[in-house]
């Protein structure tokens, strides 16, 4: 499998505290069955204010860590950026980080606020993708204003997002209510990619094992769909270590 969304990256943002635990992480990835992870810290202006520059010397050391402790995943890395009205200035600055490509369009895995969808969203979503970006919307199950009104998901689908559910959602990690809403996503094969988010060994741990099983006794295909085929494709352009 191939993980999108994770946070791995020792002591950046809200995610591995320590390099220690960020291999552990890694070797737990491995042991779901994950041969590939993207490393996506947040950049969430004014709380997280990561970075190209703050970024990629810590994906290289850890890079080098999981090298030096022989644990079997390949990296690559990007980021969940919050939605926010910069987000057009640092593309213009280069200073945005994209997973990869998905129909010849640079996919930019952005984060709404858990609580509402913001206000200026469709024209934000516009202009990525008339400037040749495809916004891949992070985790929209656990979106509090969805899980009240999901008829807004179809509303969101209109604008020509791209969607990636957390393995968790689908194993009852986050609750019943949002269990329930990506079981309905799933059930409409409405979501693209499905991604780790994980953020630690326990409390937010990886849950891609479990995840597949439960979309593949839905639809095998599907499954494979958006644990692997989709997810693999996009990460062929995206920034990696040698080989």
């Amino acid at each position: 499998m191939i993980d999108l969304h994770s946070h791995i990256l020792p002591g950046i943002d809200d995610g591995a505290r320590s390099l220690d635990i960020a291999l552990e992480m890694a070797q737990q990835a491995v042991d779901c069955g994950i041969s590939h992870m993207v490393c996506t810290p947040h950049i969430h202006k004014g709380y997280f204010d990561n970075s190209p520059s703050s970024i990629k010397p810590v994906f290289d050391k850890f890079v080098e860590a999981v090298t030096n402790a022989s644990i079997p995943l390949t990296l690559s890395y990007a980021a969940e950026v919050r939605v926010n009205e910069l987000i057009p200035v640092w593309f213009k600055q280069g200073e945005l980080l994209f997973l990869g490509k998905h129909n010849n369009k640079q996919v930019l895995l952005l984060e709404m606020p858990h609580s509402h969808i913001p206000q200026g969203l469709d024209v934000l979503i516009k202009w990525l993708l008339r400037n040749n970006i495809q916004p891949l919307i992070a985790h929209p199950e656990r979106n509090r204003e969805l899980l009240a009104e999901p008829h807004k998901f179809t509303w969101l689908q209109r604008q020509g997002c791209l969607f990636q559910v957390t393995a968790g959602a689908l194993t009852g990690r986050f609750g019943d209510n949002v269990e329930h809403f990506a079981v309905s996503l799933m059930q409409k094969k409405a979501f693209h990619v499905v991604a780790s988010d994980t953020h630690d060994l326990v409390r937010r741990p990886n849950d891609m094992k479990e995840a597949f099983d439960v979309v593949a006794h839905f639809n095998p295909t599907y499954a494979k769909n958006v644990f692997i085929e989709t997810p693999s494709a996009i990460v062929q352009t995206a920034p990696r270590q040698p080989e």
